[in-house]
């Protein structure tokens, strides 16, 4: 009965271990699903991708972000389809309309371009930038991560801004909203507050379902090990 004891304390350790592996393989799929419960109205699938391919550029020596912003340009600009998630406290932020380009389709998306002057929305992983007063009033500069996607977006100036084509009354009157020139403009309303949230280093998930793009997208790729590295530098991020 002692030496049973002994045997089990002794191996404690391990099996400490072994019972934190699931969790960590699954990090993830976890917070994914949290978010996803959060935003009723956004494709769990989608907000799964998102995380997944957040924690994985960050697996691969990213910084620690604490807000994800997701865009399924998948729904009608006349439904909300730009969700903003504070991924730490796991919270909610905004939940709004969000414009496509204008050669990327009419009231849906339909056609994503990296190449200049295409007037086209890019799909695939952001990381944010700096803020700047452009044309278009308070703006965030954005960095595509996803080479021959959305690699041009800041040769293209691809930015959130604020524009006034982005409104519900627009959107229940005419079907639509207004379109851009491949930027994700949002309300003017909310544009400040939503941009302050995202500004500096935090991550945008602009989802399609082109399965060229997911099947060859290198943030949806990670391995369960990537994944939990990632969840666990974020946890020591939060705790500091």
């Amino acid at each position: 009965m002692i030496r049973s004891i002994r045997t089990l304390i002794a191996s404690a350790p391990l099996l400490g271990a072994l019972a934190l592996l699931p969790l960590q393989a699954h990090a993830a799929d976890s917070l994914g699903a949290a978010l996803a419960k959060l935003a009723p109205s956004a494709d769990p699938k989608v907000i799964g991708l998102a995380v997944q391919a957040a924690e994985c550029a960050q697996s691969q020596g990213g910084n620690p972000s604490s807000r994800l912003a997701v865009i399924d340009y998948s729904k009608p600009s006349s439904q909300p389809r730009l969700w903003v998630f504070d991924t730490v406290n796991r919270k909610l932020l905004f939940q709004e309309l969000v414009a496509h380009g204008k050669n990327s389709g009419d009231g849906s998306s339909t056609k994503f371009s990296n190449a200049p002057n295409s007037l086209a929305s890019s799909i695939g992983l952001f990381r944010t930038e700096d803020t700047y007063m452009g044309k278009n009033g308070y703006s965030l500069r954005m960095e595509g991560l996803e080479p021959g996607v959305n690699s041009n977006a800041l040769a293209r100036a691809i930015v959130i801004h604020g524009a006034a084509y982005v409104s519900e009354t627009m959107a229940r009157a005419a079907g639509r909203i207004g379109r851009s020139w491949g930027c994700p403009a949002v309300s003017t309303a909310v544009a400040h507050k939503l941009i302050d949230a995202l500004k500096g280093g935090q991550m945008v998930f602009s989802y399609y379902p082109d399965q060229k793009w997911l099947a060859s997208s290198n943030y949806l790729k990670c391995s369960a090990n990537q994944l939990a590295k990632a969840d666990a530098n974020t946890s020591v991020h939060a705790g500091t």
